[in-house]
């Protein structure tokens, strides 16, 4: 009797499973839920991760209802390496990568029967059209150029992707969340005369830079000049104002030694000696010659003779 009461309790329990099975089902944070009734679309479910829809989902048994899931995380997009023409007729090869997620489950559904491999090939159909059109109205400076300001890789990955988000969430369902430039490269045939533009460009800016430089050395030049100009004419007037002051303090001696002439012969004389004895030298000289000839009138006339310093005042 109890061995017959416990297998009617594991019946009873996977009754309730299978039951539970049958009507009920959740679906995953990472998941698109898509319920169809005999194969046509009822409702989508796409939980969201900050307010996840409570309890479980209610759905009738199948083959009435069916539920069908996708994949809502981004899904990586890697564009071919393809030549393009730019507005001035320049071929260039491009390749972008794009991020994309599942927006719309019953348009996606309907359009690649939920093949992702089906869809990144419409995509990268569209991305390549609308590349090419925005790239062919870009010149070959906004690619590659010395000047760095004339790059605009920025503005025109947000023209293809302004281009490609709208076509892509009508036509198949699906958000195009990132695009942009993955690789540029330039054709063989055209790489030797590209280099040889960049380099004329650069000598072109080294020739203006070279022009500059001179005519701000040629200004300085002409600063310093003038500048030393100043300075001797300065000096020269300093060097006049001390000789004029130098000529009338001569002058006020003159007047002095013209009133006593024996008294400046004899300064005169006696400065000579000073000059003459500095030194210490041996001198054998005739005493009449002057202006040793003071040491003779010292010898003869004088007990105590001692010669001028000519350091001291």
């Amino acid at each position: 009797m109890k061995r017959n009461s416990l297998t009617f309790i594991i019946g009873l329990l996977l009754l309730l499973v299978f039951v539970f099975m049958l009507f009920f089902f959740q679906v995953r944070q990472t998941e698109i839920a898509l319920v169809t009734r005999f194969g046509k679309p009822t409702r989508s479910i796409n939980v969201d991760p900050e307010r996840p829809d409570p309890g479980l989902h209610f759905k009738l048994p199948w083959p009435i209802e069916r539920v069908q899931y996708f994949d809502k995380r981004i899904q990586d997009f890697d564009g071919k390496f393809e030549e393009t023409l730019t507005q001035d007729h320049y071929p260039i090869l491009i390749s972008v990568y794009a991020g994309w997620v599942i927006s719309d489950a019953t348009l996606f559904r309907n359009r690649f029967d939920g093949s992702v491999a089906r869809a990144e090939t419409q995509l990268e159909s569209l991305i390549f059209s609308e590349k090419k059109e925005v790239v062919g109205n870009q010149p070959f400076s906004h690619f590659i150029s010395t000047d760095a300001k004339e790059l605009k890789f920025t503005e025109i990955e947000q023209q293809i992707l302004a281009k490609v988000q709208p076509l892509a969430r009508a036509n198949y369902g699906i958000d195009v969340q990132f695009l942009g430039i993955k690789r540029l490269g330039l054709p063989e045939a055209i790489t030797q005369n590209v280099f040889d533009r960049m380099k004329a460009e650069r000598q072109r800016v080294v020739q203006v830079r070279q022009a500059e430089g001179e005519n701000q050395a040629r200004d300085i030049r002409s600063d310093a000049d003038l500048t030393r100009t100043r300075i001797l004419a300065g000096a020269d007037a300093r060097v006049k104002e001390i000789q004029g002051q130098a000529e009338a303090e001569v002058s006020a001696s003159l007047k002095v030694f013209e009133e006593n002439p024996e008294l400046a012969i004899f300064l005169l004389k006696v400065d000579a000696l000073g000059a003459a004895a500095k030194e210490h030298s041996t001198l054998i000289l005739d005493q009449r010659t002057p202006p040793f000839d003071l040491l003779d009138g010292a010898a003869k006339g004088v007990t105590n003779f001692t010669l001028p310093n000519p350091g001291k005042k």
